[in-house]
Parts: structure tokens; C-alpha cells; sequence
């Protein structure tokens, strides 16, 4: 049957429903013969709304397409459109159908909460639903910025951002009370009033009124400074600091804006960005970039309306929402948000002034964002592609894991794991390994060989523990040439692992970067052109790998450097040591020293210094 036949047969279905339809607004759904949801809409009159779908001709392609594949159709009438508009954001969340405007990424956002069911509150960091008794300031958006603000007031009003149970087992300050960050309210070192006093200033700080605290700081720092109490004055001066920063961080903000939305739009290459950035008693409390599903026909208006009644769907909705482009079916989301919030939301779209200044910087944010996402997707799709070409893989790779060691003349020896996949590299993933064995200075081969052993064997535990085929990564690259490539074949065979592809990748001569030899089994080495992005890329996680050895190395080796022998002494502590360091100028010196010497040492008697000089020569004995 031909495609208008099949959509004859949707009209015929529809045209069913159509004779039935009451004339009053309410919500349609659209579904296939297998009870799957294509379509929700929301209609201020059904019976007119939906027979438009009845008239062949008048629908793109797409459209034709989800009327062909109709089977049956579901009705809800409301009392108004704007409820019709609100249950149809939610039915949207929920089903996500194929052929409408979808949001995607709804991830709930965090809030800050100052609570209220403890005499001393807390500040700290709330998502999800606002069960706790206390102030809610946000939403922020991301954990980021929540964390940069707990720490601006941390450092400006000294708030304990501890749990109840930890406040209530206090018998001593903590370390946030020796740098600063609380006034220890937990151990009396503050009183009940002083410390409602600092939440008090910092609820007037959330709430835009950081001005008035500011000034109030830098009197009592002119105070201090001119009763020459230079400690105070630094004190206030710090707080000062500590308010001010956020406001530098902010890249967009206007005077006059309270708490406000602002959702600008930009389009390329079909695909959109909706950028969104939170405004909440004047301060910018950052923003979060959307890529909603849509066809390619659909228009700025359509995908900001969708957009806007989903995103506030489950969203506390502010009284203003600016926007880029204007909105369709722009009073009707009002007065729907209208009955969500119980305010009055009004959307603008400024075209003069600071205000339009402010959305143009936003729109170039979105552009930037867009920019992004299909670069990364164009480009990484295409290499990946191309990697399965040239390493010879049954498909497109998803896991890429790639090792390399380091050490100094065998010292601190480390191995390294990263992974990259086609969103990029997932450091979650990455694994370090300190070399265990009893290997000889310098045997790079012996190193892989542990490696490959220990993480493979890990694999294999944890398939054998679930019962599952563990992520086993579908190209496995090891930096070095034949010989590192050999060592890890020989662990795979020994652990009986045929179905990973492993490559070596070797600098070319005089480790010329772009020259590079890539070595696989049963095949001769090969390069690839100057040039090539495929190879861009691989010396790319090839330089990653390096890193990571790298730096874990150093730190292993920073470790080594720092410890002291003289911390393995049984009954030396931090004043003997540090006694001993001054007198002597080096542990080596002490380990070298005489009873007699030892005991000139003050706090050093007899004993403990027979104890010290037994602890470096108890070998020669």
C-alpha cells in the first residue's frame, strides 16, 4: 500500500474521532497500532484543531507521516486553554512523543537552603523537593555555581555548613573555624544572637541587598584601620573580597532586573541552543545550555513556546521571562503560567537598550554553545568512523582505552589508563596503577605486562561476580612499538582474551611528532598521512595518556621526596623532629650523628636518644 493510502487510511481514522469532538479546549494524543504515543497537542477548540488533520494536501511530509501511522487517538477537555497548555507540557515530559518539540536534559536544578528546624542553621547545598523545613534561594544552574556561592559565604559571613549530628558531637572547633570559615557556634565560641546575626546578613546577601552589607563592612574596616587594629581591618577587608567575587564572575547582568528567566534562542544547520540564565534578586545565578529535538522545519517561535511551557513544566516560574525571539501562543503561556504559579508572568522580548544588549551577549553564549556541539559531533563521528577503517574493527569503536608508563631509572614506576569515547574523554574511567612487582630499573616491557594483567583480570572478576559481560574497551592502544605491543599480546593470551583489538603507537624517527608507526598483529607497521585528523586524534589521547601517567608519577615521586625518615621513629613527634631539623639541617645529618650529639638536642635525653641513634644503625649491629 502506498503511502497516501496508508495516510488516507489516518484521515478516515481521525475523521471518526472528529464526529464526536466536543467544541471545547482541551488535549489530543495521537498513537500507532502498537498503543505508542506520536503526538500531544493542546487545542483551544478540539473539534476544529483536530480536523484539521482531516484535509490531505495541507501538511508537510513529516506531518502526513504521523497521520498515516494513527491508529486511534485519546481526548481530554479542560476549562481553559492555558489548563490545556499546562497538562500538555506535562504529558510531553512523560511521553516524550516522537513527532513533537522536545526538551531535553530536564535535569531538576540545585537550590541553596538556609534551614529553619535548628537553632544554629545550616547552610547548604538542596536539590530535589523542598521537604526540609528552612529558605530556599535559586535555582542555580549547576552544582558549580552553587558550590562558588556556599564558599563566598562561608568566607563572608562564617556560616557552619555542617550536618546536625557532626554540630551536636562537637567538643572542639573544627578546621573551618581555624581558616575562617565559621564562627564555631557548636562549641559556644559564638553566642545564639551573634550567630542569627551572620544568617541574617546572609539571607540580606541572597536576597540582592549584598550593597548594604558591603558598606557596612568597609566602616567597621575604616573603624579598625584607624584604631590601628590592622587584624580586623584585614579581616573585614577579606569579606569584602569574598562578596565582590561573585559579582566579577558574572559575565551577563543588568541593573533593574529581579528575579527574572532568560531563554534565548539560536539556530544552524537545524539544529537549535536554547540557552537559559537565572536571575534571582539581581544577581546572575548562572545559566545552562538546552539542545531540544525538533525537525528541521520547525521555527524560533514554535521551539521557544514548546520549550518554555516544558521547561516550567516541574520549574518554580519567576515573574519575568525574557526572551530572543517573540513566542507563539505568547498569552496563552502566560495565563498558564499565571495558574501554575499563582503570579502574574509576563514574557518580553526588548529590541532596545541594556536589556536587548543583555540578550545579544546571550544569544552569542547560545551560538558559541551550538558552534560546539557540531564541531564535536561532525568531527568526532567522522574520525571514529575512520578509526574503525583503519584498525581493521567490525564496527565504530565506543571505548578507546589507552596506556602508557612512566618512571626515572625505574624509580616510582606508574602505569596509566585513560578512555576516550565519541563524547569525548571520560575521566571517570581513568585508572593509575603503582608497579607492585619486583621488576628491573628500566623494563618497560615487565611494566605493560603488569598492567594489562591487573586491569584485565579486574575485568574478568567483575564479569565472573555479576554475570555479565563487563565494558571491555573495543581498541586498545599501548604507547610504545613492537616490543610493548608483544608484551601485551602475550597478557591476553595468557588470560585468554581474543576480542580486544590492540594497536602500539610509536613516535617516528628522532621522535618526531606526525612521523608516528602504528603496530598491530599480523600486520606490517604502517603510518598514516601528515595531516590526517585521524591521526590528530590519536596523538591527541596518545598526549592525554602521557599526561596522566605523567602527573601521576610526580606526584608518586613528590610523595617519596618528601617523606622523612625521621617519621618512622617510634616516639618522635612533629616539636622532636622539627628540634632535630634545626639543630642537625637535614635528616641525614641526624642519622649520622652520636649519642652525645643527639642528646644537645633540647627535648632530646638520653634515652630517646639512643632510641634514634639504634633506629639508623640497628642494621650494622
Amino acid at each position: 500500500m502506498s503511502p497516501e493510502n496508508n495516510a488516507k487510511k489516518g484521515f478516515e481514522v481521525i475523521l471518526e474521532f472528529v464526529k464526536t469532538l466536543p467544541g471545547m479546549p482541551g488535549v489530543y494524543r495521537m498513537m500507532n497500532a502498537q498503543g505508542d504515543v506520536l503526538y500531544v497537542g493542546k487545542a483551544k477548540h478540539l473539534k476544529k484543531r483536530v480536523t484539521a488533520y482531516t484535509q490531505p494536501g495541507k501538511h508537510p511530509v513529516r506531518i502526513q507521516r504521523m497521520i498515516a501511522a494513527t491508529a486511534t487517538m485519546e481526548f481530554i477537555t479542560t476549562h481553559t486553554e492555558a489548563e490545556a497548555l499546562l497538562l500538555e507540557a506535562n504529558l510531553i515530559r512523560k511521553l516524550k512523543p516522537r513527532y513533537n518539540i522536545l526538551l531535553r536534559d530536564d535535569k531538576s536544578f540545585p537550590y541553596i537552603l538556609i534551614t529553619g528546624d535548628h537553632e544554629y542553621p545550616q547552610v547548604t547545598k538542596h536539590r530535589g523537593a523542598k521537604d526540609r523545613k528552612g529558605e530556599y534561594f535559586g535555582p542555580f544552574a549547576s552544582g558549580y555555581a552553587v558550590n562558588e556561592t556556599l564558599t563566598v559565604l562561608q568566607r563572608g559571613f562564617q556560616l557552619r555548613n555542617c550536618t546536625d549530628a557532626i554540630f551536636g558531637a562537637r567538643s572542639r572547633p573544627c578546621l573551618q573555624f581555624q581558616i575562617k570559615r565559621c564562627t564555631a557556634p557548636c562549641v559556644g565560641r559564638v553566642t545564639k544572637e551573634q550567630y542569627l546575626a551572620q544568617v541574617d546578613m546572609a539571607r540580606q546577601f541572597l536576597e540582592g541587598k549584598s550593597r548594604a552589607i558591603q558598606e557596612m563592612f568597609a566602616s567597621e574596616m575604616q573603624k579598625a584601620s584607624e584604631a590601628l587594629d590592622f587584624e580586623t581591618a584585614a579581616f573585614y577587608r577579606d569579606r569584602i573580597r569574598a562578596l565582590t567575587q561573585i559579582q566579577q564572575h558574572q559575565v551577563i547582568n543588568v541593573e533593574g532586573i529581579g528575579d527574572a528567566d532568560l531563554h534565548v534562542l539560536y539556530q544552524d544547520k537545524g539544529q537549535t541552543c536554547v540557552q537559559v540564565f537565572f536571575f534571582r534578586a539581581g544577581q546572575n545565578f548562572g545559566n545552562r545550555a538546552y539542545f531540544p529535538k525538533h525537525e528541521k522545519e520547525e521555527t524560533a517561535e514554535d521551539i521557544l513556546s514548546a520549550f518554555i511551557a516544558q521547561f516550567y513544566a516541574n520549574k518554580p516560574v519567576p515573574r519575568e521571562i525574557i526572551v530572543s525571539h517573540n513566542v507563539s501562543g505568547k498569552t496563552v503561556i502566560e495565563e498558564a503560567l499565571r495558574i501554575k504559579s499563582g503570579h502574574k508572568v509576563a514574557i518580553t522580548n526588548p529590541v532596545r537598550g541594556p536589556r536587548r544588549e543583555m540578550v545579544n551577549m546571550a544569544v552569542k553564549n547560545a551560538k558559541e554553545a551550538l558552534e560546539r556541539r557540531l564541531a564535536t559531533e561532525a568531527s568526532q563521528g567522522q574520525i571514529f568512523e575512520r578509526l574503525a577503517e583503519v584498525f581493521g574493527l567490525d564496527s565504530v569503536p565506543e571505548r578507546i582505552e589507552v596506556y602508557d608508563n612512566s618512571h626515572i631509572s625505574g624509580s616510582n614506576a606508574t602505569g596509566a589508563m585513560i578512555v576516550a569515547t565519541p563524547e569525548g574523554f571520560q575521566k571517570n574511567s581513568y585508572r593509575k596503577f603503582n608497579i607492585k612487582s619486583d621488576i628491573q630499573p628500566g623494563d618497560d616491557y615487565g611494566m605493560m605486562r603488569e598492567v594489562l594483567g591487573r586491569r584485565f583480570q579486574a575485568i574478568i572478576k567483575a564479569e565472573n561476580d555479576a554475570g555479565t559481560y563487563s565494558q571491555r574497551p573495543d581498541l586498545m592502544l599501548i604507547d610504545g612499538g613492537q616490543g610493548q605491543l608483544n608484551a601485551a599480546l602475550q597478557v591476553m593470551a595468557d588470560l585468554g582474551i581474543s576480542d580486544v583489538t590492540i594497536a602500539s603507537i610509536a613516535k617516528g624517527p628522532d621522535r618526531n611528532a606526525g612521523r608516528e608507526r602504528f603496530f598491530m598483529p599480523g600486520k606490517e607497521p604502517f603510518s598514516l598521512e601528515p595531516g590526517d585528523p585521524v591521526l590528530y586524534f590519536l596523538q591527541r589521547i596518545r598526549d592525554e595518556a602521557h599526561r596522566f601517567a605523567i602527573t601521576t608519577h610526580r606526584a608518586k615521586r613528590s610523595k617519596a621526596i618528601s617523606a622523612n625518615p625521621l617519621d618512622d621513629i617510634p616516639g618522635i613527634g612533629g616539636k622532636r623532629k622539627k628540634a632535630l631539623l634545626m639543630h642537625f639541617g637535614s635528616a641525614k645529618a641526624v642519622a649520622e650523628a652520636g649519642v652525645a650529639d643527639l642528646q644537645k638536642v633540647t627535648g632530646i635525653s638520653r634515652a630517646v636518644a639512643e632510641k634514634i641513634y639504634g633506629f639508623f644503625h640497628e642494621k650494622d649491629s
